[in-house]
């Protein structure tokens, strides 16, 4: 994994066209070389995009690929350019909501889109932050990641295990909570709700923190420009009448607008989670 990293950090100094290309070389090749992450993905836009022909997503899937192993490679640039030529490469629309932010507690919605830390480095270049974070396996990766998340503002990052009281804290000190909100975590703490038609075992915190806290819900997502030249941080208006007094329909609101985010940029969805690992009682596994 060291020298991984220190390949990074050789390619993050290549112009962005170059070091883009060189990652959808490397995806095309992970997507026949990784079948089990292939059927993964393929699996999931057969559920999600029946209307879709085998071929259609079957493209989708090799430009998912293309996609991530670009965004890992790029990656470097997050971690170690400097902050001008960051910003010379990111587009922010509208801006980052600094004034609702300082206006009281803040949940960043960031839906698992293959550039998601483009996103969090977006909102890093002018405002701290608070996020649960998983520890990598390998200590090095789990060093660098840390440090690349963390070298523009204080981040406060907490385990899943600790509990949502810590976030609770951090959110009281005006910290935005960055929050990922569609990965598969198991049956705890989640409702079963449509996503793209297919029960999906869904968090319930994005809704139940902002009940508690009076959280405002920004969505943000990052994708790609086209022509390698950076990408894109959208943040979206904060939702009204949220989360209301029911959560679960709260929590089918969240999914339907991912969806809608996901069909403007199919490729870039994280297809190879396995989003539906969690069944309803009774029904049989779907990988």
């Amino acid at each position: 994994m060291r020298l991984l990293l220190a390949i990074m950090w050789l390619l993050h100094w290549l112009p962005l066209p170059v070091l883009g290309r060189i990652g959808e070389v490397i995806g095309a090749l992970l997507f026949r070389m990784v079948g089990s992450r292939r059927r993964i993905t393929l699996t999931n836009l057969r559920l999600c995009l029946p209307e879709l022909s085998d071929d259609e997503r079957l493209g989708i899937a090799r430009a998912h690929f293309q996609a991530y192993a670009r965004s890992i490679l790029e990656r470097g640039v997050l971690w170690w350019a400097s902050e001008a030529r960051l910003k010379g490469l990111l587009v922010v629309e509208p801006g980052v909501p600094l004034e609702q932010i300082a206006a009281g507690p803040t949940i960043l919605l960031c839906p698992h889109f293959v550039c998601l830390d483009v996103a969090g480095v977006a909102v890093m270049l002018e405002s701290s932050l608070c996020s649960i974070y998983t520890r990598q396996r390998n200590q090095a990766f789990d060093q660098a990641l840390r440090r690349g998340r963390s070298r523009f503002r204080e981040v406060k990052l907490f385990s899943r295990a600790d509990g949502v009281k810590p976030i609770l804290r951090a959110m009281r000190e005006k910290l935005p909570y960055f929050m990922l909100p569609d990965m598969d975590f198991g049956a705890k703490d989640a409702e079963f709700v449509p996503f793209f038609g297919i029960p999906a075992a869904t968090l319930t915190a994005p809704a139940r923190i902002a009940s508690a806290t009076g959280a405002k819900i920004i969505p943000v997502v990052a994708t790609f420009l086209p022509d390698y030249r950076g990408w894109r941080v959208r943040f979206y208006p904060a939702w009204e009448d949220y989360p209301g007094d029911d959560v679960a329909a709260a929590t089918r609101r969240m999914n339907a607008f991912i969806e809608k985010r996901v069909r403007e940029a199919p490729a870039e969805y994280f297809w190879a989670h396995k989003r539906f690992k969690t069944r309803p009682p009774g029904k049989p596994g779907v990988y």
